[in-house]
């Protein structure tokens, strides 16, 4: 039931899941696989340490999330058991917070503090990396992109939370 003079605005402004990074990794060069890390320095001027795609102070996509929750949907519209989320070429998996209630705000990982700039679509190596049908299983399902506000370490079993405005 809504409570009486909550707006639109103020649920969105409100979030009280808190997630939990459950895997992280880069890659050192393009079409490589990801490595996976135990932590990362998320550096607001280059992106993540160590990854080829930094996107530099003003890239929009500094950083790639992935729901843990969304890689059991994508392995069943696959028929498979679980994937592996390198697979997925994303940075960082977390389980526990819907990403996508993230849209347009900012939110601190760790140390670090990151904004969302948009959804990270599917690309044609999911084809290849998931076997057939792999791009359309993860149609709406392949997580957000973010920029780094602020410098700081992220780490395996890091909090995941809103910064409320």
């Amino acid at each position: 039931m809504r409570k009486a003079g909550i707006t639109i605005k103020d649920l969105f402004n409100t979030l009280p899941q808190v997630g939990e990074v459950r895997w992280i990794s880069i890659r050192p060069k393009r079409q490589s696989m990801p490595v996976e890390k135990e932590s990362v320095l998320a550096d607001a001027s280059h992106g993540l340490e160590g990854d080829h795609y930094g996107g530099g102070a003003n890239g929009k996509r500094q950083v790639t999330l992935i729901n843990e929750e969304h890689l059991k949907s994508v392995a069943s519209f696959l028929g498979k058991e679980s994937l592996n989320p390198a697979l997925l070429r994303r940075n960082i998996m977390v389980k526990g917070i819907n990403l996508m209630a993230l849209k347009d705000q900012q939110f601190q990982i760790g140390e670090a503090i990151l904004k969302m700039t948009g959804l990270c679509q599917p690309c044609s190596r999911m084809e290849e990396n998931l076997g057939e049908g792999g791009y359309n299983a993860m149609r709406g399902h392949g997580g957000i992109t973010a920029k780094i506000i602020k410098s700081g370490l992220i780490k395996i079993g890091d909090h995941v939370k809103l910064i409320s405005s």
